[in-house]
């Protein structure tokens, strides 16, 4: 079988890691001459990877009327009932017109997947379960059924991959009931489009064009994403290199929906973070004309471009990488191949992707430990080329999109051809409803007779 027809179905078609992955992956796997579609609950054309939206790949949106939450509650229970729909959709239209169904994020749609007739491959990123807080009994209750529900449903895949060794290891912990060893497929990067010219002409890139060394910081404007110790790191330079810190910019960029409430608050979280410490600091606006004033020490970038993202990684002096336990992170793989050496936490996928004192530095997540790295990098005690040729080389061997995409291909293939036990998929999808049924049937005898 040379050829096959593949849908992704992904929650929301945005700009993150996931979704990067996403799209890197159907766009290699279409190169390679198979069929792409891609499913989503939402896709906004303003906030989005281009290849999503200038015809590279055919995207189909469903459930996008269905609301994300209600009064910032249960946005966990409309990401369900949302990705639901989308998969009831494929199943009642598309039954049988695909040979094998990449999901990741949400597992829940699953079992209706399996019935289209198409094998069904989840690519776990992080269990959803660890990605929320339990501070109250009631979270812990509403989060109980939710938990059990992405268990079972994930086990009901034919395939499941991981995106690192770490993630493979949290996966075992979490899920108890798998008894199976997720395969680790490496998330790759198109090679080609980091070494794209870029118009220093264009409107967004322009004002980068100041002249400043700078450090970068990319991740969403998310909370667990800790990049309050980027802003921290940089206080903390001045004291160290007070001949050198004015020559300094931290350039904070990152995936920002203004829909996310999260990603709002945090955003002025961090800014009210940086006056705290005494930095002057200013957030792009790409709506109209805008500088960068010398005065500047902390430029906030939310939703940044392809353009803007290749020239900041191509012309900073080093990458802070601030999450802990991070599920792999492509970020680091995006600034070694740029030549970009990394300061990330000692943690997660990092410690796989980033050679301690070869490529980067792998530090405790504290302001003075990333400080004292960037101190190293400044101060000429390391080769910096050697440092960011090192990485480069490192992703050419291990992390580019043709290693991501050989190796998907292969696994896809052969999934494609392996049978599947009917017996397995009945006995599956009556353990699947029938703690749903029981909910179902709670509720109405709690809501009393009609």
């Amino acid at each position: 079988m040379d050829s096959l027809r593949i849908a992704f179905i992904h929650p929301d078609l945005g700009i993150g890691g996931a979704e990067r992955l996403v799209v890197d992956a159907a766009v290699g796997l279409q190169n390679l001459g198979h069929a792409i579609d891609i499913y989503t609950s939402h896709h906004d054309r303003s906030h989005c990877f281009e290849e999503t939206r200038d015809g590279t790949l055919n995207v189909i949106v469903a459930g996008d009327w269905l609301p994300r939450h209600i009064a910032g509650k249960g946005h966990i229970v409309f990401a369900i009932l949302r990705n639901l729909l989308v998969c009831l959709g494929l199943l009642l239209t598309k039954r049988g017109q695909y040979d094998v169904l990449f999901v990741d994020q949400l597992s829940v749609g699953v079992p209706l997947l399996r019935l289209t007739g198409a094998k069904v491959l989840f690519y776990c990123h992080f269990p959803d379960k660890l990605l929320t807080q339990r501070k109250s009994f009631l979270k812990k209750l509403y989060r109980l059924p939710i938990d059990y529900i992405e268990e079972l449903t994930t086990n009901m895949s034919d395939e499941v991959v991981v995106n690192s060794e770490f993630t493979a290891s949290i996966f075992a912990q979490s899920f108890k009931t798998i008894r199976r060893k997720p395969q680790v497929v490496y998330p790759g990067i198109q090679l080609e489009t980091y070494d794209a010219e870029v118009n220093l002409n264009d409107p967004s890139v322009a004002p980068l064009v100041n002249g400043r060394k700078m450090l970068l910081s990319i991740n969403r404007f998310e909370r667990k994403k800790n990049v309050e110790l980027a802003v921290e790191t940089f206080a903390r330079l001045k004291p160290l290199i007070p001949e050198t810190f004015p020559q300094l910019l931290l350039v904070v960029a990152g995936g920002y929906d203004i829909r996310v409430q999260e990603n709002v608050e945090h955003l002025k979280e961090l800014q009210r973070r940086a006056t705290s410490l005494g930095l002057v600091h200013d957030t792009f606006d790409p709506e109209g004309p805008f500088t960068v004033s010398p005065a500047v020490q902390v430029l906030f970038l939310p939703s940044f471009t392809s353009a803007q993202r290749t020239y900041l990684l191509s012309h900073s002096v080093a990458l802070l990488y601030t999450p802990s336990h991070e599920h792999f992170g492509i970020v680091p793989v995006e600034a070694m191949y740029a030549r970009l050496p990394v300061i990330a936490t000692n943690t997660g996928g990092p410690t796989e992707t980033v050679l301690d004192g070869v490529t980067g530095f792998l530090r405790n997540p504290q302001p003075d430990e990333f400080a004292g790295a960037v101190q190293q990098l400044l101060s000429g005690k390391v080769d910096v080329r050697v440092m960011g040729a090192k990485g480069r080389e490192r992703v050419k061997d291990m992390f580019s999109d043709k290693a991501f995409i050989s190796n998907l291909d292969v696994l896809l293939k052969r999934l494609a051809a392996e049978s599947r036990p009917n017996l397995d998929l009945l006995v599956n999808i009556i353990i699947y409803v029938t703690p749903l049924l029981a909910v179902f049937l709670g509720i109405y005898w709690l809501s009393g007779p009609y």
